[in-house]
């Protein structure tokens, strides 16, 4: 296939797959310098994409604009105007399907991600399970290039780039000498969320090491469990609420480790190149969804016949009267965080 060519990529949500979605169009920018990019998103997510080359980022306003199919013809007239060769829908519902059939009328060739639901199907299920890693959700993005005729090789490795720390942040790193943890506690769903109680029995081991602590992601009730934590606890710090999602991303870039659920935080770390400790309940890392780059021995979990049962972490632990997820040991984790860190 020609260099010189225009791709429409479309991935509107969940927050940590779009986040995927940029680690992988970061390597394909590299690799194919002069390849255009039109990654057709929610406007929030923008910062993801702001730092990779030959990329433009084109809203999807779903609410709005683009409601309906009316909306999403209206979309596909604006992305129209980009004069793409080719479409790689990366997302796979109902939107990208109408954009895509758009696009396929009008004699654009498109490519879609295989999700993969048998396999995820016999991974979870409760009978016959058949427990074995399935291919890494950012390989089905790139198997999607790929099927256009690019080439595209995954490093699967994560590179440290700190980012010029925000001015309302930078009294938080004067001291250079101590190492500063992101904790990203929270996640969408409730059975991917380790114990509140048992997390802030992390977090006080983590404080009495001499870390520094900053607490990542949620909205306003998760904002005020985290300023709890931080006036309890010394060098720990809540970031929820007082900074935007660029913001975010820079400090993160200057942490030495995320703490994280199997959750948008992962994902942004691992997008930042930072090394991430996570905490899975009834999901697992076999499922394909590890953040880019991170290792498998960097996760804590529970080995259990029923697990994992769900991929998205919406349904509950089948694992017996305590979830799996909080048969995890706050002690297990900060071992492994101190071992990651100075080992």
């Amino acid at each position: 296939m020609s260099s010189t060519q225009k791709i429409i990529v479309l991935r509107f949500s969940a927050m940590g797959d779009v986040a995927m979605v940029a680690s992988v169009l970061r390597e394909f920018s590299d690799q194919n310098p002069l390849t255009e990019l039109i990654m057709v998103s929610r406007p929030a997510f923008k910062p993801f994409f702001d730092h990779i080359p030959n990329l433009i980022f084109h809203p999807i306003q779903p609410k709005s604009t683009h409601k309906g199919i009316d909306g999403l013809y209206k979309l596909y007239q604006e992305l129209r105007s980009y004069k793409p060769d080719v479409i790689a829908d990366l997302h796979d519902n109902l939107r990208s399907r109408a954009i895509s059939t758009f696009f396929r009328l009008a004699g654009i060739k498109i490519k879609r991600i295989d999700k993969g639901r048998a396999e995820k199907k016999a991974l979870t299920r409760t009978n016959n399970k058949v427990f074995k890693p399935i291919r890494k959700t950012v390989e089905r993005y790139a198997d999607v290039f790929r099927n256009l005729g690019f080439e595209l090789k995954l490093s699967h490795k994560i590179n440290k780039s700190p980012q010029a720390i925000p001015g309302q942040a930078q009294n938080l790193f004067i001291n250079k000498t101590t190492k500063k943890i992101g904790i990203s506690p929270f996640a969408q769903h409730v059975y991917k969320v380790y114990s509140l109680e048992k997390m802030e029995e992390v977090i006080a081991s983590l404080s009495n090491l001499g870390y520094e602590i900053f607490i990542f992601g949620g909205g306003k009730t998760e904002q005020t469990i985290a300023e709890q934590w931080g006036k309890k606890y010394v060098n720990t710090q809540n970031l929820i609420g007082n900074f935007n999602l660029t913001e975010e991303l820079a400090i993160i870039s200057n942490l030495d480790l995320m703490l994280s659920m199997d959750s948008s935080g992962m994902h942004m770390a691992s997008l930042m190149g930072i090394p991430v400790v996570s905490v899975w309940g009834p999901t697992h890392p076999y499922a394909g969804f590890l953040g880019y780059g991170q290792l498998e021995s960097d996760c804590i979990q529970i080995d259990h016949p029923s697990r994992p049962n769900s991929i998205y972490g919406n349904k509950p632990c089948l694992c017996g009267v305590e979830s799996c997820i909080d048969l995890i040991k706050p002690e297990t984790i900060v071992n492994k965080i101190k071992g990651k860190l100075h080992g």
